[in-house]
């Protein structure tokens, strides 16, 4: 009988230590001023936007949120900017982006000039610009690049 209550408390807590971290994590902030919610990209001549999409004969590892280029892009949640991340190797006009861990989370988000490459931020307050993704791929929808580092789809916090 005491294993039996032990292990129902422990499954207990487990349950509610996941609970807890949901609620924590709740969704994530709109990421683009002038949208009123975070929209996924479509389709267009360049590709599609959805997370597992085909690119190049391979997955899509990310999710691309709708954003006019030039427009202020906003922190989904509260962390640390841990650094700088770069998707190309070149030197193009949108080779810019940042990494960010917190509650639970670690994202990586593309094609976005960050205010700073490290530090504390908090949900929805300014983290940057969305780059000219226009200059690079002309008929393409803007949109800024969310991917969790661990490569699980970030769609349901969106």
């Amino acid at each position: 009988l005491h294993v039996l209550l032990l292990h129902n408390f422990l499954y207990t807590e487990i349950c509610l230590s996941c609970f807890s971290f949901s609620v924590l994590a709740g969704p994530w902030a709109n990421l683009c001023a002038g949208k009123s919610s975070n929209e996924i990209r479509t389709c267009d001549s360049h590709g599609c936007g959805q997370y597992t999409a085909q690119r190049n004969h391979r997955p899509h590892q990310g999710v691309d949120v709708l954003c006019s280029d030039g427009s202020t892009v906003y922190a989904p949640f509260s962390g640390m900017i841990v650094g700088q991340e770069k998707p190309y190797k070149n030197k193009n006009a949108i080779n810019n982006g940042v990494r960010i861990s917190g509650r639970g989370f670690c994202i990586k988000m593309f094609y976005i000039k960050p205010i700073k490459y490290k530090g504390s931020i908090k949900k929805g307050e300014k983290l940057g610009i969305l780059l000219p993704l226009q200059k690079v791929y002309p008929g393409i929808q803007s949109h800024i690049h969310i991917e969790n580092c661990d490569r699980s789809d970030p769609t349901v916090y969106l």
